[in-house]
């Protein structure tokens, strides 16, 4: 299995998707609507339903879904039509929800400010049973400074990593309000200041000990996947893998500019294993540590295929399928920032799968 899981790429996938599903780069209406009324609810694109034949071909173990659904240009892909971002924000997660390719979603305003359990009850209410969600950690817990409105780090953060304030804030308003439809925990480090760094051993024992709380916090609800996310390379050690496995948590692929390329992550997953895939695909490494703005403007509006990531694709392709395949549950979230268009590159990444799987042997036939 490990031989699958960290071995050579699979080839790319064919240019085509199978008959049953639309071209994920077929070409978006020529003149935009303007945005619909939304008094009834925001609906599902009516072509959503096509893509429920490759859907049924995936590992039942795999959820893939995007970070954030209040995008107008997805209209056709994943709405019936064009929407403001306002009311997709409000509305969008119903219609989301109902997409047979999108099974989780991140989300990532917790990282921001905390939410209620009232917040996340509501967010709860609009999807499917088996749907599941991904939540990340308010950043008040996970940032080791206190930063201004420009993101730089003004003072030290006495709160991080501490683990109450992890449970009350995070842990338990979100088990609260999401019930069984809570997936996974991520704990995204921001980037540390050499400080931190430099004492990795003092940084992992107070990871430790807020992992501890989390996990007795869970004692419940085992099924709730806790992942950590990093953003510095320096912390892709075994020291950190011997502390996830020690607390019954796993590493959070994180691929974007700020970190080394997926095939470079994939030994701290080796480490923990057996263990569950937690991924999240933020941004395309061709923009760099620092391009979000610059891959906004590219891709906005968001409804196409414009940078596209071959070789990130298919390793996540051939790790997906050894992780589904010994049995073990896979998250994984892409953002438009990674190829131009989240839902797109997940329709993508689910033909590679599918691709990629054995054929049943035919029986022989006499001559």
């Amino acid at each position: 299995m490990q031989d699958d899981l960290f071995g050579a790429p699979p080839a790319p996938p064919p240019p085509s998707l199978p008959a049953a599903a639309p071209s994920p780069a077929a070409s978006m209406p020529a003149a935009p609507a303007a945005p619909r009324k939304a008094a009834r609810g925001v609906l599902p694109a009516p072509d959503g339903e096509s893509w429920r034949a490759l859907a049924a071909q995936l590992p039942a173990g795999l959820r893939m879904g995007v970070s954030t659904w209040s995008y107008p240009g997805w209209d056709g892909l994943v709405w019936d039509g064009v929407y403001d971002a306002s009311t997709l924000s409000k509305k969008g997660l119903t219609a989301y929800g109902q997409h047979p390719l999108l099974r989780t979603v991140s989300v990532d305003r917790s990282f921001w400010r905390p939410l209620t359990t009232e917040q996340y009850a509501q967010m709860a209410v609009q999807v499917p049973p088996d749907f599941r969600f991904l939540v990340k950690c308010p950043n008040v817990v996970t940032d080791a400074q206190v930063r201004s409105e420009d993101g730089k780090g003004q003072s030290p953060n006495p709160v991080f990593l501490a683990p109450e304030l992890a449970v009350q804030q995070f842990v338990q308003p979100a088990l609260d309000g999401l019930g069984e439809k809570l997936g996974v925990l991520v704990f995204q480090l921001s980037p540390l200041p050499w400080d931190w760094l430099r004492r990795s051993g003092a940084l992992l024992e107070r990871l430790a000990q807020m992992l501890a709380a989390v996990r007795l916090a869970l004692a419940a609800h085992p099924q709730v996947i806790v992942a950590v996310e990093v953003r510095d390379p320096e912390l892709l050690t075994p020291e950190l893998a011997r502390v996830l496995k020690a607390q019954g948590c796993t590493y959070c692929l994180g691929l974007h500019g700020k970190m080394p390329p997926i095939e470079a992550q994939l030994p701290l997953l080796r480490a923990l294993w057996p263990g569950p895939l937690v991924c999240r695909w933020s941004l395309n490494r061709c923009f760099g540590a620092y391009g979000y703005q610059d891959a906004q403007k590219k891709h906005d509006p968001f409804n196409e295929i414009r940078s596209e990531d071959l070789h990130t694709r298919s390793v996540l392709a051939t790790t997906i399928a050894g992780i589904t395949g010994a049995g073990q549950p896979a998250f994984v979230t892409i953002s438009n920032d990674a190829e131009g268009c989240a839902p797109r590159s997940i329709a993508l990444l689910a033909q590679a799968l599918v691709a990629g799987q054995p054929q049943p042997s035919q029986p022989s036939q006499s001559p």
